[in-house]
């Protein structure tokens, strides 16, 4: 078993989600069930399925849940790309963040390979 936070990924991804929950507190009150609540959801998601999968047993279940969190990951991406074609996220914010996701997405495919190569 890993303990999660030693990471880098998901300290990168934790870093994510605290970034996300900053940018979506200005959305519109109407998003608060909607938007707001999908894009963060979403964006836990990510460094949560990296920490279920620290806690299971074996390289094979924990590839899959980071398989899962790359998943989140593409969700998160379009979330905020409607968000900035919604007019609710500056495109200076949504370059930031969707770069911090896209690093994830990179830190994430690379831990992949790396599981699948020892394998």
């Amino acid at each position: 078993m890993r303990d999660f936070r030693d990471l880098h990924v998901w300290q990168k991804a934790h870093e994510v989600t605290l970034g996300i929950y900053r940018a979506t507190g200005g959305f519109p009150k109407d998003e608060q069930f909607g938007l707001t609540a999908q894009v963060r959801r979403s964006a836990e998601s990510i460094a949560a399925n990296i920490a279920e999968g620290c806690g299971r047993d074996g390289e094979a279940e924990f590839s899959r849940f980071l398989q899962i969190s790359m998943g989140s990951a593409s969700e998160t991406e379009y979330h905020l790309l409607v968000a900035k074609d919604l007019g609710y996220l500056a495109t200076s914010d949504h370059g930031e963040l969707s770069g911090r996701v896209e690093e994830v997405k990179r830190m994430l495919a690379g831990l992949i390979r790396k599981l699948r190569a020892d394998r």
